[in-house]
């Protein structure tokens, strides 16, 4: 009886709560959801964080047969629970229901997905997944077992197995643009989706990566409130002149290096074989396991996984910078290209530590390079900021304007900032000289012999700044 009275009493005092408004102009930013998670926080002092967890999964509708082997059913909750989750469900059933269930619609739009503060695109279902499994193996003194196969492995192995017909390359995506970044409520598509798009593998990564680091906190220490646990990742300050320097602590714009870290010693190939292996006996369709391509899809795949996530950086598409259309058609490269020309903007000349800022540099250049130099674009195929990111300018197929006279010979690739007296942040340079490059390479982009030059190597400027030039001068690739 005190439980029906506790209810109804919830029940009666959530109707006034500020999840009353109308869930449909809620906007899909982690920010808006990180809010709502901690006003459910705030009206439950003491709320356990793996009982909120469990709250939102059944809210989301994800009690499928390998979620509930390794974290047991959402339904299965003791009076306390019970009384939790009926105030979640009281206040923000609809908001928390459309924000996390996970679908993509006929007409391409992706669901469940949200934009994060860094400009990249988050599947909230295996992000919480994820974080789930590390708090319940952290509380219950368990193994974290489940981490890799909720966060990435079903979704990796599932998707291969689906598109054997596709190039690997096919199997994995797409990305897609945001109605507007600054107030985003649609999410659609570049093209059909597989079961592993780019959001949902962003996801992935971060909900690994979280609830590995919950799983190994000492006995000692008491796991954060989930808001807690997500602002710490998403809501992050860089420091001016540091950049990702200065970052100690994991954080979103690192999330394919630490992911890399986390999963690459574990054999993906024998992780998501055994993951596909267990999805068949929970759900008895063990007989798909006879399908003797099922390892060729698998290890196909995850060569095209780890070239795509973890070899190649991520890129900030033209779409979340706010870019304008091209003036004209742009022409084509003949790729692969052989030299790689090393910018600096000159102007901007502070290097930009957000997404917000980087993206108002990128729309500012371009549209000078439009409007006064009479461009049909910007003209670097590619900028990198101190944020963590790379941003398209023109892109790997499309002929720039950088370099005079060498532009349809090689890609031209800028750090924003003035570096004639200070070095880019080293994150910044090994995006470029490391990541960027490798990924130009292995695809095909860029030719396997290579040349590196500065600007000012084949035209009359200062560019890329005399303590820049003075760096890459000692680059491998280099040529004077």
């Amino acid at each position: 009886m005190t439980l029906f009275r506790t209810l109804f009493l919830v029940l009666a005092v959530s109707s006034l709560s500020v999840y009353s408004r109308p869930t449909d102009g809620h906007l899909r930013n982690m920010d808006s959801f990180i809010c709502a998670v901690q006003q459910v926080e705030d009206s439950n002092p003491g709320l356990c964080p793996l009982a909120l967890l469990r709250a939102l999964r059944r809210t989301a509708g994800h009690d499928d047969p390998l979620t509930i082997h390794f974290l047991g059913s959402s339904n299965s909750l003791n009076d306390t629970e019970l009384l939790e989750t009926a105030i979640l469900n009281a206040t923000s059933f609809s908001f928390f229901d459309k924000a996390i269930h996970h679908i993509v619609t006929d007409h391409g739009e992706e669901r469940g997905v949200v934009l994060a503060p860094d400009g990249t695109t988050v599947a909230l279902a295996p992000l919480l997944l994820g974080i789930e499994m590390g708090l319940k193996a952290k509380i219950e003194g368990e193994p974290a077992d489940g981490i890799f196969p909720l966060t990435l492995g079903r979704n990796l192995g599932l998707s291969f197995l689906s598109l054997q017909d596709f190039p690997p390359s096919h199997r994995l995506g797409p990305d897609g643009c945001w109605d507007s970044v600054d107030q985003p409520k649609v999410f659609k598509l570049y093209r059909i989706p597989t079961l592993a798009t780019n959001a949902v593998i962003s996801g992935g990564m971060d909900g690994a990566i979280l609830g590995t680091n919950i799983s190994q906190l000492s006995a000692s220490e008491e796991p954060p409130a989930l808001s807690q646990i997500l602002k710490g990742y998403y809501s992050y300050i860089l420091q001016e002149g540091q950049g990702l320097d200065g970052v100690s602590t994991h954080i979103s714009p690192n999330r394919r290096e630490t992911s890399r870290s986390i999963l690459e010693p574990l054999d993906l190939h024998s992780q998501v074989m055994k993951t596909l292996a267990l999805v068949w006996k929970v759900e008895s369709t063990e007989w798909i396991a006879k399908d003797t391509g099922v390892g060729k899809a698998v290890k196909d795949g995850l060569q095209a996984f780890v070239y795509r996530y973890w070899d190649c950086p991520q890129i900030i598409p033209r779409c979340h910078w706010g870019a304008k259309p091209y003036q004209r058609e742009p022409e084509s490269l003949s790729l692969p290209v052989p030299f790689l020309y090393i910018h600096h903007t000159y102007e901007p000349a502070s290097p930009c530590l957000t997404f917000q800022t980087c993206s108002r540099n990128m729309r500012s250049m371009q549209r000078y390079h439009q409007e006064d130099r009479g461009w049909i674009d910007i003209g670097y195929s590619f900028v990198i900021g101190s944020d963590g990111y790379v941003y398209e300018g023109r892109g790997w197929k499309n002929l720039g304007t950088h370099t005079r006279g060498h532009n349809a010979i090689g890609y031209g690739v800028s750090i924003i900032g003035n570096y004639t007296a200070a070095l880019p942040t080293r994150h910044s340079m090994d995006l470029l000289r490391h990541r960027l490059v490798r990924c130009a390479v292995d695809g095909g982009m860029l030719a396997v012999n290579f040349t590196i030059q500065g600007h000012r190597q084949v035209t009359s400027t200062a560019c890329p700044g005399d303590a820049f030039f003075s760096e890459i001068s000692s680059w491998e690739r280099f040529r004077e």
